[in-house]
């Protein structure tokens, strides 16, 4: 069974007997049983079910007892391993198990997946972050750990004056494009916006030493506070022999410590816990270290309560078990971030830029935290569009966390960092990230290229559209404005039905590749979940996500989409077409227009666009495999002769003039042209397939791609249009 084929009939193991049962489904991610159609009331939780650390880590042993059998009918190769990293239970018993996958012992970046399972065992779909198995020539690089080092330096463009030595690259298997390829992945130090010990992970290529990918270390929050921020307020606090400490057992074990002002490079270098003789902490002001430890313990705690009161989520990875927290890292340090190598989160005292005030505000603790939730489920990659993603979900978290903790000096709005005293008034709006003059309030082709501060926007102004619908309002005491960038007016569904679908998405179908697309797929599938295929919470999430240039919004449940009359007579080609014009041909505007199998559409740096940045990248396995991507309801112009014009590239690993992998056109399921191997190129070659015996009709048009078992064949698709 190859691996499309694989995938598609899916897998069944029964959790708890560690049996497997195969079942036919329609695709890698088929929907799973969803609300009742227009059921509006949801299910707490996100649709999970509290479990104890014991029973969530019993359930992890088990998914990973059927690792290897999941991993077989899956399609995977022999040399893949899966590594059961996290198990979430819905109401009804059905079981989202999120693996990591390793090839011959070395880490897959790309290679996570989460695979749902029904009550009984049998699967209902499956989220891969790179689709099928994982398959390279070999595990021996041409460049060493020392060569790789210093690749990565040169290629570092987040920090200035990079070190990185032999000890600091270690190889993995890249699987982010189409098409794996071994790395290393190397860590460098320097100067940069986290300081003189900043540092940025760059992966290389491990026989050229090209750049794949590149991105900061440290996920943070930048810019000034302003003061203590949570006024008189109940902390938790441990008992001792000699007196009390800030241990906050009761949110797991949770331990502020003053970091004494030890460098960012090694924050807990004289760090110790606080502790004194009486339990009253503080005195308001950033004159007593104690007022930062009593803002990052209330915001820390407030985010585990929100978590645990809205998701059944005990802790950041679930595990019923607290992160350390450390105040007054660094001198000078306008900056707070979360480190998933340490589980812990470090917070800088401000500058003179912002009167020297901690970056210790309640969004801020949450929007930290948030990222270790990010980091243990969909495990977001810090750069491109996955990037923007996960700075959103702890803007998203950060800002709800707020609103949960409902404190009068800091009341819930839509602005990020809004107590700390920035020049601007806050760090980032949701309602309107372009207010800044930098960040992203609608997708474009070029988001994944941004900051990942920046491209935050998008997901940002999603969720408060979604959440708040479209119009001014004043929220917390801030004025809102619900601007859209297509122009359209609707009403929100609510902060916590909006957060719900975003935390289960998260959970349950993002990965770590996931983008802007993907996003928008995972929220709603999410939405039909909790709500319903046909609510009006799903149908009101696809006009917010319309509603800053990502997709387009679903058909009014209300309402309906009128289906065509029977007596509807069929367009003759002395009739109008009643198609539209193609739609995308470019590709600039992502899958916007188009249906594909697959992540075909992309603007991936490892190929090349004819024009622009994006393109269509189809197969290049080198295995088994089919692909398609097409387009309906196109119109064929009825004057002239029409044809369809596109540029297409090919790459292979074939050799002669036989037929071995082959891309063909169709034109409603007809095919008007194929092209082969046999047709490899160096570069772009337009192409043209006349359409006239289509004149004035409504067409689908779809490339296929199909590759058989041996050596691989590339086919690149760029600036398609019909005229």
């Amino acid at each position: 069974m190859n691996r499309k084929n694989a995938l598609a009939a899916g897998v069944a193991a029964a959790l708890a007997l560690g049996s497997v049962t195969m079942v036919a489904t329609q695709s890698t991610a088929a929907p799973r049983p969803t609300a009742a159609a227009g059921a509006s009331a949801g299910q707490p939780g996100a649709g999970f079910k509290a479990m104890t650390a014991d029973a969530r880590g019993e359930a992890i042993r088990t998914a990973g007892r059927n690792a290897a059998a999941t991993a077989r009918e899956l399609g995977l190769g022999p040399d893949e391993r899966l590594v059961a990293k996290d198990v979430l239970i819905d109401a009804d018993g059905s079981r989202h198990v999120r693996y990591d996958r390793t090839y011959r012992g070395l880490p897959v970046i790309g290679g996570d997946l989460v695979v749902h399972f029904a009550e009984d065992g049998t699967i209902t779909g499956s989220d891969l972050a790179h689709q099928g198995a994982v398959r390279i020539v070999g595990t021996t690089p041409k460049l060493t750990a020392a060569d790789a080092s210093a690749k990565a330096v040169k290629h570092a463009k987040h920090v200035k004056k990079a070190k990185a030595s032999s000890k600091d690259s270690a190889l993995v298997v890249y699987a982010v494009g189409k098409i794996p390829v071994l790395a290393y992945r190397s860590t460098v130090t320097g100067e940069g916006e986290n300081g003189p010990a900043s540092r940025e992970a760059v992966i290389v290529d491990a026989s050229s030493g090209a750049a794949l990918d590149q991105y900061e270390l440290h996920q943070s929050v930048t810019g000034t506070g302003n003061g203590v921020t949570v006024g008189q307020v109940s902390i938790e606090t441990t008992q001792t022999a000699g007196g009390y400490t800030l241990t906050d057992a009761a949110h797991g074990g949770t331990i502020v410590y003053d970091s004494y002002n030890s460098p960012q490079s090694n924050p807990r270098q004289n760090a110790r816990p606080f502790s004194k003789t009486t339990n009253s902490w503080g005195n308001g002001t950033s004159s007593s270290r104690e007022s930062a430890a009593v803002d990052a313990s209330y915001g820390l705690a407030k985010t585990w309560d929100y978590y645990k009161d809205s998701f059944n989520r005990s802790g950041i990875r679930n595990d019923g078990r607290g992160a350390r927290a450390y105040v007054h890292v660094d001198n000078s340090l306008v900056n707070a971030f979360y480190d998933d190598n340490c589980f812990c989160m470090y917070f800088g005292d401000g500058s003179s830029q912002n009167g020297n005030t901690p970056v210790t505000a309640v969004d801020v603790a949450g929007h930290e935290m948030s990222h270790g939730v990010t980091a243990a489920t969909a495990n977001l990659t810090y750069s491109g569009e996955s990037g923007g993603l996960n700075e959103a979900t702890s803007d998203i978290f950060g800002t709800m966390v707020e609103f949960y903790a409902n404190n009068a000096g800091d009341p819930g709005d839509y602005y990020i960092g809004e107590k700390l005293n920035m020049s601007g008034g806050s760090l980032r709006r949701m309602d309107n990230p372009a207010a800044d003059g930098r960040s992203l309030s609608c997708w474009n082709s070029g988001a994944g290229s941004v900051d990942v501060h920046l491209s935050s926007g998008i997901g940002n102004h999603f969720f408060y559209l979604a959440a708040e619908g479209t119009g001014a309002k004043t929220i917390g005491g801030r004025s809102h404005t619900g601007t859209t960038c297509n122009n359209d007016t609707f009403a929100g569904i609510g902060k916590d039905k909006a957060a719900a679908v975003w935390y289960r998405a998260l959970t349950t179908y993002m990965t770590s590749t996931t983008n802007y697309a993907g996003a928008r797929t995972a929220t709603l599938q999410a939405a039909a979940d909790l709500y319903g295929a046909n609510s009006q919470e799903r149908y009101l999430l696809s006009k917010a996500w319309a509603a800053v240039s990502v997709g387009t919004a679903l058909p009014d449940p209300g309402t309906g989409t009128p289906t065509p009359s029977p007596s509807t007579p069929t367009p003759s080609p002395s009739t109008p077409p009643s198609g539209n014009a193609l739609t995308n041909g470019s590709f600039e505007q992502g899958t916007s227009g188009w249906t594909q199998s697959d992540s075909i559409i992309t603007n991936s740096s490892l190929q090349a666009a004819r024009d622009g940045s994006w393109y269509a990248w189809m197969m290049g396995y080198g295995a088994d495999a089919i692909e398609s991507l097409s387009q309906s309801n196109v119109a064929v112009p009825s004057t002239g002769t029409p044809k369809l014009t596109f540029w297409l590239k090919v790459s292979t690993q074939e050799s002669g003039s036989t037929a071995y992998d082959t891309l063909k056109v169709n034109v409603n399921g007809a095919t008007l042209a194929t092209y082969s191997n046999a047709d490899a190129s160096s570069g772009y070659v337009q192409k043209t397939v006349d359409l006239s015996a289509h004149r004035g009709q409504t067409v689908k048009l779809e490339f296929t791609g199909t590759e058989d078992t041996y050596l691989s064949t590339i086919f690149l698709l760029d600036g398609i249009t019909i005229g």
